[in-house]
Order: structure tokens, then C-alpha cells, then sequence
């Protein structure tokens, strides 16, 4: 057997920025709306303490097979580790060995928050300058980030769960020059935005329908199963359109969306896939004053197109470690 690529997160890092993350979710999700990319169900197991491991496998056109496999732990934050790791493995697409294996949450951390850029890029009004994010963790920080790559923020306010020990957005504003500022509670970040993102992994709304103004685009990725709901009912009830990152896959698992169905508040057929706005065939809004909900769990074709980008570049760079398995 050929050598397997080992990727760590240092080397997707170095091969793997913003503009080719966005690159590769926006191909991705042209791919979906296409009906060119091959999705297999979405897997996933709870643990104790809100943890929930979980299983993909994808595959793009001309490309192998991807899986990742990984776990969610919220439990992580207090003992100072990153809430998501994960491993991805990439197949050849002749004869099915592996060719890579690929340290995971530096993919995940970055292909989510450059996949909620490309459905903010879609989805929100052009002019949309300011932003909300509620969550200042790996995936608040990273989606900041993201945000300022599709829009030109010109306000961005962080709620945390400690805001006043909370150095986050001082540091971004450094970094990214530009005003972002701590907010003193969730409420008082979304007053006003244009954008708002939830990336936390609570069970229980961080966001409420009653807080947004219209034209404003909410964008969730902690919703991710049945048992967390970072948004309630009214963000869905005063949405004009429920956009999410597969249909199928959202009603067994985007937890505001499962309760929204299920209390009969939500027709399923309301329920929007972004594929096909990203591809052209659909538009993302019918107008600068609705407000549209955004929810994603997570799919195996966004780390599909991710993994093709890094091994292609680790291999012209010489990143990495080839062994013998």
C-alpha cells in the first residue's frame, strides 16, 4: 500500500486560510444544490454530560470518499480544550484506499464558520455592516472572522457568558481593526444587528424571535441536534424564509427546526435547503426587510471539498508526514 498523509492541525493551518475555506464550502454547496454531491445520513451518538459523538461520509464529483468522525464536548471549555475534535479520512477515488488522515477540528473550526460566510454572503442584505455574535469561543471568534471577509462590518458586538472577565473582542478588534465590542448580555448584542450568529452549544435559547430587527439574518451552527436550541420558536415564526444546510438532515437533527415541526409551527415543506441559492437556482431573500433563519449542523460534503483543498496543497507545499499503515 502507498503512504497515508498525516496531516496535524499545525499543517492544515498552514495550507488551509479563510479565502480557500470559503472557496471550498462555496463549492460544496454548489455541488449539494446541483445534485452532484453524494451525502450519506448523518450519525450521531449522545454521551454523558451533553456530550455527542458524530459520523459523516461524503463525496464530490471526481473525488474519494470522505468521513469524518469526531465528538462534541461541552465540558471541554472549563478544562481549557477546544468543545469539537475529530479525525477526517480521505479514500482514493479509484481503488478506495486511504490517502490522508487529517486532524479534524482545525477543519471543522474553519469550513463551518467560512460555510455560515458563504450563506450570510447569500442570504443577508448586501449592505449589512453589523454584526452579533453570541458565543466567544473557538467558533464565535472564528465566524468574526469569517463575517468580515463577506460584508463590511462596521459594528460587531460579542455577548459571552462572562463578559466582564471576557477579552475576546478586544483582541479581534486588534487583530481585525475594527470595532468590536463586548456586550453586556445576548440581548443587548442582537439590539440593532443586521447579522446575528449563535455559536454555543446550549440546550436552551441564547436568542429570542421578539430581540431582532427586521431585514436581520440569523445565522445558528450550535443547533446541531434534536436536544439543543440556541433560538426559539419566534425566530422561526417571524421568519420569512427557514434556510438550512440540508433539508432531510435538518428535520431529524437542527433542534429548532425539530421543535418547531413538531409542535406544528413549522411546515416541513417551508424548509429551504441552501444549495440551491449558493448554485443560482434559487434566491436567498425576497426582501431587504425579511427576516431570514439560517441553521446548520454540519455535513459531510463541507469537509469533503475542505480535505480536497488540504491534500492537494499539503501535497505542493510537502506538508505533512507520509507513513505505512
Amino acid at each position: 500500500m502507498a503512504g497515508v498523509l498525516l496531516l496535524s492541525a499545525a499543517d492544515v493551518r498552514a495550507v488551509f486560510d479563510l479565502p480557500a475555506a470559503i472557496a471550498s464550502q462555496r463549492e460544496a454547496f454548489g455541488a449539494l444544490g446541483r445534485g452532484r454531491a453524494r451525502l450519506a445520513p448523518r450519525v450521531l451518538l449522545d454521551g454523558p454530560d451533553g456530550d455527542v459523538a458524530f459520523g459523516y461520509v461524503s463525496r464530490l464529483p471526481g473525488a474519494g470518499a470522505v468521513a469524518k468522525f469526531g465528538s462534541v464536548n461541552p465540558g471541554n471549555a472549563a478544562r481549557g480544550l477546544p468543545t469539537v475534535a475529530a479525525l477526517v479520512t480521505v479514500q482514493d477515488p479509484v481503488d478506495g484506499r486511504p490517502v490522508a488522515i487529517i486532524e479534524g477540528e482545525a477543519v471543522t473550526t474553519l469550513r463551518t464558520s467560512a460555510a455560515s460566510a458563504v450563506a450570510a454572503d447569500h442570504l443577508a442584505p448586501r449592505e449589512a455592516s453589523r454584526l452579533a455574535v453570541v458565543g466567544c469561543g473557538v467558533q464565535g471568534r472564528a465566524h468574526v472572522r469569517a463575517m468580515a471577509a463577506v460584508r463590511p462590518l462596521t459594528e460587531v458586538a460579542m455577548a459571552c457568558r462572562h463578559p466582564g472577565t471576557c477579552t475576546v473582542a478586544a483582541g479581534l478588534a486588534r487583530e481585525l481593526e475594527l470595532p468590536v465590542a463586548a456586550a453586556a448580555s445576548a440581548r443587548e448584542a442582537v439590539r440593532g444587528a443586521q447579522i446575528v450568529v449563535t455559536a454555543t452549544t446550549s440546550a436552551e435559547p441564547v436568542v429570542l424571535g421578539a430581540w431582532l430587527d427586521a431585514g436581520c439574518t440569523v445565522v445558528s451552527v450550535g443547533s446541531f441536534a434534536p436536544d439543543r436550541a440556541e433560538v426559539d420558536g419566534e425566530v422561526l415564526a417571524r421568519a420569512a424564509s427557514v434556510v438550512v444546510d440540508d433539508v432531510a438532515t435538518a428535520l431529524e437533527h437542527a433542534g429548532p427546526v425539530v421543535a418547531a415541526v413538531r409542535a406544528g409551527e413549522l411546515d416541513p415543506g417551508r424548509v429551504r435547503p441552501l444549495g440551491p441559492v449558493v448554485a443560482g437556482l434559487a434566491a436567498g431573500r425576497r426582501s431587504g426587510a425579511d427576516i431570514v433563519f439560517y441553521n446548520s449542523v454540519g455535513l459531510g460534503v463541507q469537509d469533503a471539498a475542505a480535505a480536497s483543498v488540504i491534500v492537494d496543497r499539503a501535497r505542493a507545499a510537502g506538508a505533512g508526514t507520509l507513513v505505512q499503515l
